[in-house]
């Protein structure tokens, strides 16, 4: 069998998409002091009933970790602030505040806009192609059915 291509490997298009992607997400964010992960974290944080901190990390597909880290640099741009849950004081909520809910405002146009121009430019039967692919794709990763 013949070697193949960098550029023919399902992982290389991948990553050199979702790399023009997070460039192009960056430029914007940069323009309103954010980073594309902020913007994402922004994305999922509930505006009316706050999120617990603990549901963030698993919907971006976050270490913990990184997510304290980051949470402390939002809290010091003044994006979120930090809520005992009223029901279970052990859970602490984030809460969005008015510059919050304005850098998620930004997140959301510039996601949707993105979107909307791939929707029109790809036809709509592709688009599901895409999407079953990349679901099974994500599905062998979930169960580790990646072979030698």
């Amino acid at each position: 069998m013949a070697a193949m291509k960098r550029e023919e490997t399902i992982d290389y298009n991948i990553k050199a998409c979702w790399h023009a992607i997070s460039r192009m997400y960056n430029q914007e964010a940069m323009q309103h002091d954010i980073t594309t992960s902020i913007g994402f974290v922004l994305l999922n944080i509930d505006t009316e009933e706050g999120t617990p901190a603990t549901k963030i990390a698993p919907l971006l597909g976050l270490e913990a970790r990184s997510l304290t880290r980051m949470l402390k640099t939002m809290e010091e741009k003044e994006l979120i602030y930090r809520k005992a849950d009223p029901s279970d004081r052990r859970l602490v909520r984030i809460f969005l505040t008015d510059k919050g809910k304005e850098k998620k405002e930004v997140s959301r146009r510039t996601v949707k806009a993105f979107n909307k121009s791939v929707r029109e430019v790809v036809p709509e039967e592709k688009l599901k192609v895409f999407f079953e692919v990349i679901n099974h794709v994500n599905r062998l990763l979930e169960e580790k059915k990646i072979k030698d």
